[in-house]
């Protein structure tokens, strides 16, 4: 059993079993609460006094099921929903061969403004694709320089 401070808990597995629904197209969906953008929260126990226990659902699957994630690498759904669970639709990936794979940012060739996300007006940070006019606007107009446009 796990043990949480005054009282104890149900195993983390009977607890994520309630939580999960499959569906047609073979992905096993995380129906409880999501934390941000849709991926699933769970709560699977403390490990600690010092570990919340709470970490994200497809995460706790993978690891769950086919074992620790490397160190430096993140959990790509194959399926790409957010809410799944399936290990089998779940891979560690590097951050950036996951942007790659994604549908937002990095299919994009122009930023919302319209500048091209290449050669010199391309800058990667933390794993996004940002456009560097747009940021040397930002920082004209947060300091009130004008452009002379």
């Amino acid at each position: 059993m796990v043990f949480e401070v005054g009282h104890v808990l149900r195993p983390a597995v009977d607890r994520f079993a309630e939580k999960i629904a499959l569906t047609d197209s073979g992905c096993i969906e995380w129906i409880a609460g999501t934390a941000g953008e849709g991926y699933g929260f769970f709560f699977a126990g403390r490990t600690s006094l010092d570990e919340t226990g709470r970490t994200y659902a497809h995460r706790w699957s993978y690891e769950h099921h086919i074992g620790p994630i490397p160190a430096g690498l993140q959990i790509d759904h194959l399926c790409s929903n957010r809410a799944c669970v399936n290990p089998d639709h779940l891979e560690p990936v590097t951050s950036t061969e996951n942007l790659r794979r994604s549908n937002g940012n990095a299919k994009k060739t122009h930023c919302p403004s319209g500048h091209p996300y290449s050669g010199d007006n391309l800058r990667i940070y933390r794993g996004a694709r940002l456009c560097r006019e747009c940021h040397r606007n930002y920082d004209r107009a947060r300091r009130g320089v004008k452009t002379g446009i």
